[in-house]
């Protein structure tokens, strides 16, 4: 077996020696370059990838607020050369519209809200990129993901977080399944970002000090309901307090999401002079509903399209820590699959600003259960 972290222990394939044949995807980054790095140091031959997810690159954002960008592309090229593997650009800008951008634009439609970097992993870099891969002799995609993969002594993996939690990226993976799982490199799911820019500067990479992208790599200009206005039109509607009185009105119901505060322009103050934030978006009749912080209150929720990582479904119930949100705190909870296929989370104690259309991530200790998309909560509260 391989002593490179991540490596799968038993390919279905590989070269003599336990050397695999690895696909490196490749961002432009500094997690992505220094993956790669460790990947051939490790005694693997690999390929990098860089993935064309816009049609017009200069569309997406430059700098350090993109991911997606011409001059990613380069950075990505360059760290190639640097590394001394071979490097190509892959065209998977209709994939990434169709799966991704169509998907968020349809999940705001709904009254939903999408998080497009957990569906890029699960349909792009985890999907179109694996399949692709494995069809022409790969053993495995290798990326700058922070988490780490777990060989199991009678076979089977596991995915566990990473050492840094502050750069863990374990919740947007909680979708990959026993499969893709059996195919995935995360080599720096044992090293702290700080650890990986000193390594990236010793190795000569010129992407050691590049900044993290961040936000949405797609909306080139920051502007969410921008957007989404310009997909989806605009729709004069109420905002309404809980007690159905209006209190103002928006453009666009798509607009909002559970738990905002800022933007609500609402025209009354509340009675009781605290502030106000969303609670209900009910795309139907396009109205916003507002209330006190106290009626985000969630005490359980369920979950659709539940995937199990590494894993079978779990039977009966069983109790986890849960993840609600990309940079969320992991609560305790109590989980079991519905008779529908659902799954149900009764939290320990209620959580505020939990978004339908969110991922709930299920933890046993580090390691990762499973995912499923959050459809719908039971508040604390009295209901609206």
């Amino acid at each position: 077996m391989s002593e490179f972290p991540g490596a799968p222990a038993q390919p279905a394939v590989g070269l003599p020696g336990g050397r695999l044949r690895v696909l490196a995807a490749m961002s432009g980054g500094v997690d992505s370059a220094v993956a790669a790095a460790r990947a051939v140091e490790a005694g693997h031959e690999v390929t990098g990838v860089h993935l064309a997810l816009s049609s017009n690159p200069q569309s997406f954002r430059t700098g350090a607020r993109g991911c997606c960008t011409l001059e990613d592309s380069r950075d990505a090229r360059r760290a190639a050369d640097v590394i001394g593997i071979p490097f190509y650009v892959w065209d998977l800008a209709e994939r990434f519209r169709e799966d991704v951008i169509d998907d968020f634009v349809a999940e705001y439609a709904a009254g939903r809200t999408p998080n497009p970097c957990l569906r890029c992993n699960e349909k792009i870099k985890f999907a179109a990129l694996l399949d692709k891969a494995v069809a022409l002799g790969f053993d495995a995609v290798c990326t700058g993901h922070y988490a780490r993969v777990v060989d199991l002594p009678g076979g089977g993996r596991e995915l566990h977080r990473a050492v840094d939690p502050a750069k863990d990226q374990s919740y947007v993976l909680g979708v990959l399944d026993a499969q893709q799982l059996a195919h995935a490199m995360f080599p720096l799911g044992d090293t702290t970002k700080e650890q990986v820019r000193v390594e990236a500067e010793q190795r000569g990479l010129a992407v050691a000090k590049k900044p993290d992208s961040h936000d949405i790599c797609f909306i080139a200009d920051g502007d969410t309901q921008g957007f989404l206005a310009q997909r989806l039109g605009t729709s004069a509607g109420e905002i309404v307090d809980v007690d159905g009185t209006v209190v103002g009105e928006h453009s666009g119901a798509y607009g909002f999401t559970i738990g905002q505060r800022k933007g609500l322009r609402i025209g009354r103050p509340a009675s009781d002079g605290k502030p106000r934030y969303v609670l209900d978006i009910s795309p139907v009749d396009n109205r916003v509903t507002v209330g006190p912080a106290e009626a985000l209150d969630v005490s359980a929720l369920s979950g659709v399209k539940p995937r199990w990582c590494g894993d079978a479904a779990p039977a009966g119930t069983a109790r986890y820590t849960a993840q609600l949100r990309a940079h969320g705190e992991p609560v305790p909870v109590s989980a079991e699959l519905a008779e529908d296929g659902g799954l149900r989370v009764v939290l320990d104690q209620p959580q505020r600003g939990i978004a339908p259309g969110q991922a709930v991530v299920l933890y046993d200790g580090t390691r990762v259960v499973g995912s499923a998309t959050i459809a719908s909560t039971e508040r604390a509260a009295a209901e609206l």
